[in-house]
């Protein structure tokens, strides 16, 4: 009979840490899930229309994206890359800081732009690169983080400039070029 209930308890051990183990396991897969996908290839899916959230936005740190069933999700951005959402304008602009891939409108949709970027440094990210503008009117850019840049942009011989930032606590949605 002690034999039966060593064998019975080692079994429900046995299973409970299975169990266990396996819970734990499924729960770490789960969260990890959130920084699983190509982050960049997700966002350039919601700024396209490719896929379609509820809602979503990025801060220096996050995407958050909400679905249709109103489940709100995570993703960490990469450590060692910042999103930029840039809105050049002419007449009308709104005011932002962090961008959302699913409301923000720009100006200018669909339009082309000469970009330039400059690091403090002197390095240059891009010269005269032709971009185009989403139908939101934003051109999404990644790049470095925790460094200062000069931005150029140039349309029908109009040109703004600016000079910003990608720390932890700096804008993702630039909205201040106003093209003259």
């Amino acid at each position: 009979m002690k034999k039966q209930m060593w064998i019975i308890a080692s079994v429900a051990v046995v299973i409970v840490i299975g169990t266990y183990l396996f819970a734990s396991n499924t729960s770490k897969e789960e969260a990890g899930t959130a920084n699983a996908p190509n982050i960049r290839k997700l966002v350039e899916d919601i700024s396209t229309g490719k896929e379609t959230p509820e809602s979503a936005s990025i801060n220096a740190k996050q995407l958050i994206v909400t679905d249709q069933d109103k489940k709100t999700t995570t993703y960490d951005l990469p450590e060692n890359e910042f999103f930029l959402s840039i809105a050049p304008y002419v007449d009308q602009t709104h005011p932002c800081a962090i961008h959302s891939l699913t409301g923000c409108q720009g100006e200018m949709s669909n339009e082309e732009f000469n970009v330039t970027i400059h690091d403090s440094e002197g390095n240059t990210l891009m010269k005269d690169a032709m971009m185009k503008s989403g139908a939101n009117g934003f051109m999404d850019l990644w790049v470095p983080r925790d460094r200062t840049y000069l931005i150029r942009v140039v349309h029908d011989g109009k040109v703004a400039e600016t000079q910003l930032s990608t720390y932890d606590n700096d804008d993702t949605c630039i909205t201040t070029m106003q093209l003259s």
